[in-house]
């Protein structure tokens, strides 16, 4: 069997860096990306520099893989990052720039490897998600609404390429282990009235975290994905987020709002 070449994104540090290890011992030729190459890189993986916020980035690390492995048969859109605040915490330039990683990156890199694709028969792509791109939680707004963007272009595209042999599909996590959630943006439109939400809410991220699933929980659903002969559109991956999926399907609307309330410590 021919060995696979694989992009991920954002392959620095947590779901990504786990995610490239995994695919490179699962045997792909893996090319993982970040905006400055880290001296400590995951094993078995060619770290190149891209910054999927700019075209011109995006393209040249498409060319790039093709001329060092000829194809590209598998695409991780993973980078991105977190915002906690109250919805009018951020200014409009903040949430656009965080659309601009989450959700327009995803698209820029996606648009960029499509062609490949087509020309060479066959790929698949998979967009990391987020349980709250399903299920949008108290601050976590526009978060959620570049998680939710993620889910319905995904959904639509995975229609769109089916013709050429290509898949999409959405991997949707909830917590996981790794410095995500101390990395993300500060609301930069800070208000007084928010202050005992968001320490809620910081409590709860500091009892969760060290509980919540290793990155390798996500990579064997990633890998699952990358493998499967008929993929679905959507992997709900770990605990919690099996967890939360189902009490959303089988609790009544009024049951579910009050359990994600008192989860966030909500009056």
């Amino acid at each position: 069997m021919a060995i696979r070449t694989a992009i991920v994104t954002g392959a620095s540090s947590g779901i990504g860096y786990a995610t490239a290890e995994g695919l490179a011992s699962a045997g792909f030729k893996v090319f993982g990306t970040s905006r400055k190459i880290p001296n400590d890189g995951p094993k078995g993986v060619t770290m190149l520099a891209c910054d999927v916020t700019d075209e011109a980035s995006v393209s040249a690390l498409v060319a790039d893989v093709v001329s060092r492995a000829g194809k590209i048969d598998l695409l991780v859109n993973n980078a991105g990052v977190g915002m906690f605040g109250g919805a009018e915490e951020s200014s409009i330039a903040q949430s656009q720039a965080l659309f601009d990683v989450n959700f327009f990156g995803v698209m820029r890199m996606t648009n960029a490897v499509l062609p490949v694709m087509r020309l060479q028969g066959g790929g698949r792509i998979l967009n990391i998600g987020s349980i709250l791109g399903v299920i949008p939680a108290p601050y976590s707004a526009h978060y959620s609404a570049a998680k939710h963007a993620v889910e319905g272009y995904s959904e639509s595209l995975d229609h769109e390429v089916r013709a050429f042999n290509i898949r999409v599909s959405i991997i949707e996590p909830a917590y996981v282990r790794t410095v995500f959630d101390q990395n993300g943006m500060e609301p930069d439109q800070r208000k007084p009235e928010y202050d005992q939400a968001r320490e809620a809410v910081s409590a709860l991220l500091r009892d969760v975290m060290p509980k919540a699933d290793l990155p390798e929980v996500i990579v064997k659903v990633i890998l699952k994905a990358a493998n499967d002969d008929a993929p679905r559109r959507r992997y709900t991956a770990g605990n919690a987020a099996r967890m939360v999926s189902m009490l959303r399907r089988f609790a009544s609307a009024g049951l579910f709002d009050k359990i994600l309330r008192k989860q966030f410590r909500i009056a």
